[in-house]
């Protein structure tokens, strides 16, 4: 039998810094997406999922985070925010959650919006032998110049401002608990680190691909996107 995750680790202690003004005076996860923030729309989206015990990583007008979310009870789960005296990275908080968090768990940034299905990413988190699930995403990447197809000194062809298709990191992992003890106590420590040295020491790292819509709104325009889409996304994927 299954057991479902019921925890998640919210990563909002970032500055951002790219979506200045709006930041100046509210942070980042509480930017408004229609009638609701970005950070209560992942809050509802894990707890669709099952997840009952949220911790928000802060760091950046934490004071002001606080007084929004309170304990989490008008949305249905515990929530406690964990303060960072200083910036630890996109992994580093983690470690002041380690006797909180002894069972797998979801991690995500709090810059995400996606209409994913966890109990699918839990599941497969779940089932494979990996202490580490990281969730990937496809995306297009414009190239800004026209690409030149040739033989020896001739043209054959030209391509103009292809696009090319990367796989990301989406900033959603599942971790479970031995994970913990590979990222250093309170100490500036990012993700990528982490995988890098779990790859180092023949650690298996799992990789879920999802197609779902996904979009980091940690720039201007992509937030403005966010915005006119994502509202619609949430309406199919609640019809799903």
């Amino acid at each position: 039998m299954k057991t479902p995750i019921r925890k998640a680790v919210i990563l909002a202690g970032g500055l951002g810094m790219r979506l200045q003004p709006l930041t100046h005076i509210i942070p980042k996860p509480l930017l408004p997406i229609g009638e609701s923030t970005i950070l209560e729309i992942q809050i509802l989206a894990l707890k669709k999922h099952g997840v009952n015990e949220i911790y928000i990583a802060s760091n950046y007008m934490s004071d002001y985070l606080t007084s929004i979310v309170g304990n989490g009870q008008k949305y249905g789960v515990n929530i406690l925010v964990s303060e960072e005296k200083e910036r630890l990275g996109t992994c580093g908080p983690i470690s002041l959650l380690r006797k909180e968090l002894t069972e797998p768990f979801y991690m995500m940034n709090g810059d995400i919006l996606t209409n994913i299905d966890f109990t699918s990413v839990g599941d497969f988190s779940i089932n494979n032998e990996a202490d580490l699930t990281v969730v990937t995403k496809e995306i297009n990447i414009p190239f800004r110049f026209g690409k030149v197809l040739a033989e020896d000194d001739y043209i054959i062809d030209i391509e103009e401002k292809p696009n090319y298709k990367q796989e990301i990191l989406a900033g959603i992992y599942v971790l479970k608990p031995s994970v913990i003890d590979m990222i250093p106590v309170n100490s500036y420590f990012g993700i990528d680190q982490l995988i890098k040295n779990m790859l180092a020491e023949n650690k298996l790292v799992a990789k879920y691909l999802t197609h779902d819509y996904w979009i980091d709104i940690g720039q201007m325009e992509d937030y403005e996107m966010a915005k006119d889409n994502f509202p619609t996304q949430q309406d199919a994927s609640n019809k799903a």
